[in-house]
């Protein structure tokens, strides 16, 4: 297994996390592609996760929200990989290159169906769920040390 690190979107990475939230996502969940594949900046990165055959598994992203705090999003891995703990090791991968780069805190809107997952990786629920692309969603922050 390997975590792989971009902020390129000409990169190989870049090209496999869009290649598995168009699987997860669009395909999977129906989310309109136009909401799903939008316009991010160098600042955000790309993590993607490469089982041990080498194939791309599960994506994240994160970008700052601002000097302390680091905002993840499009949190997904292909339905064949499910279960073998892999989006818990790119968030803990995640979390640990936050407390590097100084941030206090990770923030993520979670889609209610993966609320508990997050609960279990320390991430607690913010305010009121709310709607995005169809889905309810929670905003739910992990305090990094």
């Amino acid at each position: 297994m390997q975590i792989k690190t971009s902020n390129q979107i000409d990169s190989l990475v870049y090209a496999d996390a869009i290649t598995i939230r168009r699987a997860v996502f669009v395909t999977e969940q129906h989310i309109d592609e136009a909401l799903e594949i939008d316009t991010v900046t160098p600042a955000t990165w790309h993590y993607v996760l490469y089982d041990d055959q080498g194939q791309a598994v599960a994506t994240a992203r994160v970008t700052p929200s601002d000097a302390q705090t680091g905002h993840v999003q499009r949190v997904a891995t292909l339905k064949a990989a499910r279960g073998w703990g892999y989006a818990r090791k790119l968030l803990q991968r995640i979390a640990a290159d936050g407390v590097e780069r100084g941030w206090r805190q990770l923030t993520l809107g979670a889609q209610v169906t993966a609320q508990e997952f997050y609960t279990q990786l320390g991430y607690q629920p913010q305010g009121e769920p709310f709607m995005e692309a169809g889905l309810r969603h929670q905003t739910m922050t992990l305090m990094l040390s």
